[in-house]
């Protein structure tokens, strides 16, 4: 009996054996189960076992118990290190969106795209995805909007599912996203040379017999002494501190040469002023203002302290001028002669103004051609000729003028679709209103059009003396808005020059948060694109972030001066997409005023990629010198093109010039 037990259990090992490595090698881990913090999406959250909005996954009629819901664009990278065989997926545009939406869905191992469903619409039934992970280090999810329907690009991974390669018991740990202060990325981080500098802006513009002020944005060990030479009649030089204020006496232009010293030594720098009329923002505006921070949580207090961190950071001596407050501000009624009013937060906007002026700086504030702004606060509607006599007589200097409640008036959409913009009378009209009024105050006032870039705006916010004009929607701190917005500037730069320039919206590096502050959830190479594209595009830097918890990370991002010359680069031709790298990378870029060109060899791939530009695309021959923006390295002397690896989500900004020169 003990032969014949031990002889069955002999017998059936192997079965047993070979059954658990069956087992183990079929054993699926679920999408749903990961860690989804990770997934970059452009609208809201993603949901397990759920829809974008929390509901049921429903594709085709068809419902699905597991799955991951997001909304397109949005990117999932999934860490294997070889511990998986196979993914397989069921997907498609949830059910909820009512034949509106569309995606495209497609799957990336190691950095190639081995499945792509095409274009998928609402109500299409759902289509299989399936590929090998076997040997694979990781790999990306993708959905991407299919066509304009972007409201509706509900994206759904049902289904979605592992097999796991024999002896993995598990997946690894998906890495949680954490922001990285002080993380450099491609970038190196170096201390403001203790001698002299003269940096931002070399050109400004002022009409005849209104206020002037200018701030000599100057680095170098304090105190400094400043001199200024040739000043048009009417300007005065504060020596102390750096300040020129007065009012130009007559139209013309007058080069005056600045002049820094301290214990170190001194620096020049040329300075082109220009009287006239409609000579504002020569340059793309350097500033700040309190939404992408603060939102509805701005309030007087804030702004000072804005004021003070504009200061002590230094932003002010690479450049910054502006201190602009965005929504909120504004008293539920008017007085009773029709006044716009402050509410409780802002006592005496006088007081703030002329605050920001002591230093030099200058200030901007908000409202919108409709009967309320967009946080549902009193607006300008049928009060333009008193609101804009309000502004100048507190002092401001910029308005930010947004679309929204307008919307209600000529009964059409807050954000309207592209079937709307043939109604270009209509988009026009409140912000030729408000030019008009602008034109009547004795004060400069930027003018700066938020209206989403509808009706094609780039190609007439010149015409209604806008100086800067939204191209875009909102931004937020995500890879997939960032990517979004970048790549849709592309033939924006023809309408882009002195005077008039594409906003692409503010900044989103640092501690962001539109009212519950906390760091950008933008990657640290992220964040490198985003400057670097920004200052491509001769868009206006308008920082967004708390200024008074400036990381040395952000600090060496918002300060770096060669990259702020590109943007303030006097010639203003703003960069194009000059040719797309073979292989998806991209190079933008633009001419300088001396000669030379700034690059951007942008990677848009979640993995690091090799891209290059020929100096036959940028129109130039023979040898060119290199230099790397952020690195603030030369990199040599190159024959006929340049070639470098570029990390993930990056961009290598790069100064080309001709050898010797």
């Amino acid at each position: 009996m003990r032969l014949q037990k031990y002889l069955s259990i002999f017998l059936a090992t192997p079965f047993l054996f070979c059954c658990a490595l069956k087992a183990q090698a079929n054993q699926t881990v679920w999408l749903d189960s990961l860690d989804l913090s990770g997934m970059a999406q452009d609208y809201g959250s993603p949901h397990a076992n759920a829809n974008v909005d929390g509901h049921p996954i429903r594709i085709g009629g068809q419902s699905f118990e597991h799955g991951v819901g997001t909304h397109a664009d949005s990117i999932y990278e999934v860490i294997l290190n070889g511990k998986a065989e196979q993914f397989n997926a069921t997907v498609g545009v949830d059910d909820q969106t009512n034949e509106e939406g569309t995606v495209t869905f497609q799957i990336a191992v190691d950095g190639k795209i081995v499945a792509d469903s095409g274009i998928m619409k609402s109500k299409d039934a759902p289509k299989q995805l399936s590929v090998s992970l076997k040997g694979a280090q990781k790999m990306e999810l993708i959905a991407s909007i299919g066509a304009w329907k972007y409201a509706y690009a509900h994206a759904d991974w049902a289904d979605a599912s592992f097999t796991l390669a024999p002896g993995a018991a598990s997946l690894p740990d998906q890495p949680q996203f954490t922001p990285s202060l002080d993380a450099p990325g491609r970038l190196r981080i170096i201390p403001d040379d203790p001698k002299p500098a003269i940096h931002g802006a070399g050109v400004i513009g002022s009409t005849p017999g209104r206020p002037f002020i200018f701030r000599i944005a100057a680095t170098g060990d304090k105190p400094i002494k400043f001199e200024a030479q040739n000043l048009p009649a009417g300007l005065v030089l504060d020596p102390e501190k750096g300040v020129v204020s007065g009012s130009l006496q007559k139209e013309g232009t007058t080069i005056v040469t600045l002049i820094a010293k301290n214990s170190l030594g001194a620096a020049k720098r040329a300075l082109t002023i220009v009287g006239g009329a409609h000579k504002l923002a020569l340059t793309p505006p350097l500033g700040w203002n309190s939404w992408n921070v603060w939102a509805a949580n701005v309030d007087q207090g804030k702004m000072k302290a804005a004021v003070d961190a504009m200061i002590v950071s230094g932003l002010a001596d690479h450049g910054y001028q502006y201190v602009n407050i965005d929504d909120t501000w504004e008293a539920s009624n008017r007085d009773s002669n029709g006044e716009i009013r402050t509410n409780d937060k802002f006592p005496n906007m006088r007081e703030f103004t002329d605050y920001a002026h002591s230093f030099g700086l200058r200030t901007g504030i908000y409202s919108g051609p409709g009967p309320t702004t967009c946080g549902g606060y009193l607006a300008s509607y049928q009060h333009e000729q008193q609101d804009a006599s309000s502004y100048a007589r507190w002092g401001f200097d910029y308005l930010k003028y947004d679309w929204c409640g307008y919307g209600n008036v000529v009964n059409m959409p807050w954000k309207p679709y592209p079937g709307h913009d043939s109604h270009l009378s209509e988009l026009q009209k409140p912000y030729i209103v408000m030019q008009k009024a602008l034109n009547n105050v004795d004060r400069d006032i930027v003018y700066s059009l938020c209206q989403y870039g509808w009706g094609d705006v780039w190609t007439w916010g010149a015409d209604v003396d806008g100086n800067c004009w939204r191209t875009t929607d909102d931004i937020n701190d995500s890879w997939i808005s960032l990517h979004t917005i970048y790549e849709n500037q592309n033939g924006h730069e023809a309408y882009a020059g002195p005077g008039h320039w594409n906003d692409p919206d503010m900044l989103t590096v640092g501690q962001v948060g539109w009212g519950n502050p906390h760091p950008s959830r933008l990657k640290p190479n992220e964040q490198i694109l985003h400057i670097s594209m920004w200052c491509l595009l001769s868009s206006p830097l308008i920082i967004g972030c708390d200024m008074t918890k400036l990381d040395s990370f952000t600090k060496a991002l918002l300060t770096n001066d060669e990259a702020i010359d590109i943007n303030q680069d006097p010639i203003g031709k703003a960069a194009k997409l000059i040719t797309p790298d073979k292989d998806g990378g991209e190079v933008w870029a633009r001419p300088l005023s001396d000669g030379s060109y700034a690059v951007g060899l942008v990677n848009p791939f979640p993995w690091t990629k090799s891209v290059g530009v020929r100096w036959k695309d940028l129109g130039v021959k023979g040898k060119q010198s290199v230099r790397d923006i952020w690195l603030h390295e030369n990199e040599g002397v190159f024959a006929d093109k340049y070639q470098v690896d570029v990390p993930a989500h990056g961009c290598v900004l790069l100064r080309i010039r001709k050898d010797g020169k």
